[in-house]
């Protein structure tokens, strides 16, 4: 792996830089246990994600403010409550298919506070503040557990200045790629890192792979009931990108009856463009919610 001349994590087609970024991530977990902090870990990458995306759409209008040939934002010597009119409009960004992160919640206010002794509660108020902002697919998704938590704010600053270093790039579909594989490949190692209870939330990408290939989902519904972290979802996805098919073509249900693993597999999704409001919380067995299903 290698680092450019700003320090910050490139990554490559293999997204080489991972294994890097995992190593350093795994160093600081420390003695705390791995089901604990892969939620830590991978709430802040969903946070560090849409950050970046929210900074990047704003500075596409902060450029199409100052942009003559822009007849929609366009004005001669704007004023900075134009400015802010334009840039802090909630609407621009879910026009773009953006969730709008309030100023409490964006990166930069967590790096602002990364050395305060209250920094887990800084990082609750944020993921608060995001699913307030975008109810429809983060309403009790994100994890406020960063206050309670037991690993130190010191090593909580730490993990928020090593994810600081991570840049997913501006183009929403590269970005996506980008971090999405970053989220698989973490939630692999800690799959790992908790042994056989990693098997409750994670499939192996091969047999996932092989499945998917055996039922070719074309177009209709795509249904797991014990869906996990959304490996199925995922990889179904990835097989009509391979097809040249149409994502749209194909729709997402599945159930998952532990929480925070259903939490894992909603962010999982949002972060690769999939719908998840199909995804419901609950043990199919006892209670199948989606009995409608052919």
């Amino acid at each position: 792996m290698k680092n450019n001349k700003t320090g910050r994590y490139r990554g490559d087609g293999n997204l080489e830089f991972t294994d890097q970024l995992w190593a350093t991530a795994n160093k600081l977990r420390g003695s705390v246990e791995a089901a604990e902090y892969k939620h830590i870990v991978l709430g802040l990458l969903f946070l560090k994600y849409v950050s970046d995306a929210f900074e990047a759409r704003r500075c596409e209008l902060e450029t199409a403010i100052k942009d003559p040939t822009d007849s929609d934002y366009f004005i001669k010597d704007p004023t900075t409550e134009y400015v802010t009119s334009v840039v802090e409009d909630r609407d621009e960004y879910l026009a773009a298919n953006v969730f709008y992160v309030p100023p409490q919640a964006r990166w930069s206010h967590l790096i602002a506070n990364a050395t305060q002794s209250n920094l887990g509660k800084f990082i609750d108020d944020a993921m608060v503040a995001i699913e307030r902002e975008n109810p429809k697919q983060l309403r009790g998704v994100l994890p406020k557990i960063y206050a309670r938590s037991s690993i130190p704010s010191h090593t909580l600053g730490e993990i928020v200045n090593l994810f600081s270093t991570i840049g997913f790039g501006t183009e929403d579909a590269i970005a996506r790629d980008v971090l999405g594989r970053t989220y698989e490949y973490f939630i692999k190692m800690f799959a790992k890192a908790e042994g056989h209870r990693g098997g409750e939330f994670y499939t192996p990408h091969c047999v996932v792979r092989l499945l998917v290939e055996m039922l070719e989902p074309y177009e209709g519904r795509v249904y797991d009931p014990a869906c996990g972290s959304g490996g199925m979802f995922v990889q179904s996805h990835k097989f009509i990108q391979a097809h040249n098919g149409n994502p749209h073509a194909i729709s997402i249900y599945g159930q998952e009856r532990n929480e925070a693993t259903w939490r894992i597999c909603k962010m999982n999704l949002v972060l690769r463009g999939i719908p998840n409001e199909h995804i419901l919380l609950g043990d199919t067995f006892t209670n199948d919610q989606h009995k409608d299903l052919r």
